[in-house]
């Protein structure tokens, strides 16, 4: 039992998201008696206000669900097509930052609008309210949003980008206080006219107009052809629990193979943070993260054929071999430069639960910080750059083709113990996502810490070959002996962004106890109703 790190609690509702102001907006709605389904759209969209450089309504997303009414669990993906126009082999196999030919269709206020109308309670005007009211009045602005400004601001390719997030003049300091009028107003029409605003309406029209003009392929067909799809969650076991993550074409099925590899070794008998617990918790990473790769776009019946213990069981074997293992962790060919890597791990993560049993865990992104920063003139929307996130390698199975959807490594995660929803977990962190997730898993099941200190806990950001980023809150032996086994240990500090930001939500079935924790990592916050 901890008496430092306890997480937020309550019993009427439980919002965590990467920003104080979003969760608040969310509680808000709880508060105002909407459900979490409600509440996660608020929060959403609060987000693109306050944390406008991991994710925005032109943005792309997935959400996994339960579902209290129907007694179960359901994914949304609601990340499109590529522009049906997109050429990957006119690009030449460049990797695709900035400018026009780096948005993808966007998703997000598509998923967020059927989520409300599918099992929302409040009207889109209600649950927008919020983030209408902190664009218009303003937020100061925190150290995490100044640096990833002034980051930015190198690569920023339209002057709108500077004119919304940046002062006039001198750098954005920790502080400073940005108001997006434009972006209130954008909200208002929205809340006005609904996702058809967007969808083939005047925001819409804007958007291609502007991106046509800078040489991009995003058309009007192509938005409005924009239909979240429903599906069935791909669930595996780990020790008492039910894992239920988006099913192909997402690449969260890393997650429960590497869940399946871990089941067969009782890891609590290990020291919590020692070499033997790492390390075997590294090799089940690196060894799910290699099969992810090799298996991208695959049918959810063969990903269902790659969690059976006969495939499995191979994989165990590896892990407890001693000889090194050397494995891609991004995906097809070889690695991308440092810059691109980074570049790619800027998302957010809501995790919600409300007293109706409720919950629902959300996974959003821009791409990179502020997409592409290509902002649609007098609109305050900022654009996505998700092709930087695709493949454009030609033997890949995850080559990006124009008009066709593409595997994404969002994995919002709901968890079911004897039938009942007890954990939605999600975290940003491009490639990260799938390998940071399981840590906090095991570090929670496993060793039995609360929430928040699972989500605290010190974490690994594996890259390919046998780069292992690991925060240096663990015994210098213990990085000696994993650097002896072959892993090649970096030591960035004690909390780094690479290993994401976290944001989680549990429940306990027999009194409905809720508990919320963010992560430290980066300016999240956990509101209780």
């Amino acid at each position: 039992m901890s008496l430092t790190h306890s997480p937020a609690r309550s019993v009427g509702g439980m919002v965590a998201a990467a920003h104080p102001l979003a969760s608040g907006a969310g509680a808000e709605i709880l508060r105002a008696g909407g459900n979490a389904f409600d509440a996660v759209v608020a929060t959403v969209a609060t987000l693109n206000v306050v944390e406008p450089f991991m994710s925005g309504l032109a943005g792309l997303g997935a959400a996994t669900c339960w579902v209290a009414a129907e007694q179960r669990v359901r994914c949304l993906d609601f990340i499109p097509p590529l522009p049906a126009a997109f050429e990957a082999a006119r690009l030449g196999g460049e990797d695709i930052n900035t400018g026009a030919s780096a948005s993808g269709v966007p998703g997000n206020l598509a998923g967020w609008c059927l989520l409300l109308q599918t099992y929302g309670t409040k009207s889109l005007a209600e649950v927008l309210a919020p983030a209408i009211r902190h664009a218009r009045d303003g937020f100061p602005v925190s150290g995490l949003y100044a640096h990833s400004a002034a980051t930015t601001e190198a690569r920023a390719s339209t002057p709108e980008w500077r004119a919304v997030y940046m002062p006039g003049e001198g750098a954005c300091a920790e502080g400073w206080v940005v108001k997006q009028p434009r972006l209130a107003e954008t909200y208002e029409a929205i809340a006005a006219e609904g996702p058809g605003y967007l969808y083939g309406g005047p925001l819409g029209k804007a958007m291609v107009a502007h991106l046509r003009g800078l040489g991009g392929p995003m058309s009007m067909a192509d938005l409005e052809a924009v239909e979240p799809v429903w599906e069935q969650p791909l669930a595996t076991s780990y020790r008492d629990l039910l894992v239920h993550v988006p099913p192909p074409p997402a690449e969260a099925f890393q997650i429960p193979i590497t869940l399946r590899i871990l089941d067969g070794f009782d890891l609590a008998d290990l020291e919590h943070l020692g070499a033997d617990h790492l390390d075997r918790v590294v090799r089940s990473i690196r060894l799910a993260a290699e099969t992810r790769i090799i298996n991208n776009n695959r049918s959810p019946g063969e990903i269902e054929e790659l969690l059976s213990e006969a495939n499995i069981a191979p994989l165990r074997d590896r892990v407890l071999d001693p000889a090194p293992i050397t494995a891609r962790t991004e995906q097809f060919g070889a690695a991308p430069p440092p810059e691109v890597a980074e570049a790619r791990s800027h998302t957010t993560s809501i995790s919600v639960a409300d007293r109706h049993g409720n919950m629902i865990c959300l996974t959003q992104s821009l791409g990179s910080p502020w997409g592409s920063t290509v902002v649609i003139p007098d609109t305050g929307v900022c654009m996505n750059n998700f092709m930087n996130w695709g493949d454009l390698n030609p033997a890949s199975p995850n080559l990006l083709i124009g008009g066709k959807r593409f595997a994404m490594c969002l994995s919002p995660s709901i968890s079911l113990r004897n039938g009942a929803p007890v954990l939605a977990l999600g975290t940003p962190g491009s490639y990260g996502i799938m390998q940071t997730q399981v840590q906090a898993m095991v570090h929670y099941l496993d060793y039995g810490l609360n929430l928040r200190e699972a989500i605290e806990a010190p974490r690994a950001r594996l890259f390919d070959g046998r780069k292992v980023v690991l925060e240096d809150r663990v015994a210098p032996e213990v990085v000696a002996e994993l650097r002896r086994r072959g892993h090649e240990i970096e030591l960035p500090g004690p909390f780094t962004m690479q290993c994401g930001g976290m944001q989680g939500v549990s429940r306990d079935p027999s009194n409905g106890a809720l508990a919320g924790a963010a992560d430290p990592r980066r300016d999240g916050t956990a509101a209780g109703v």
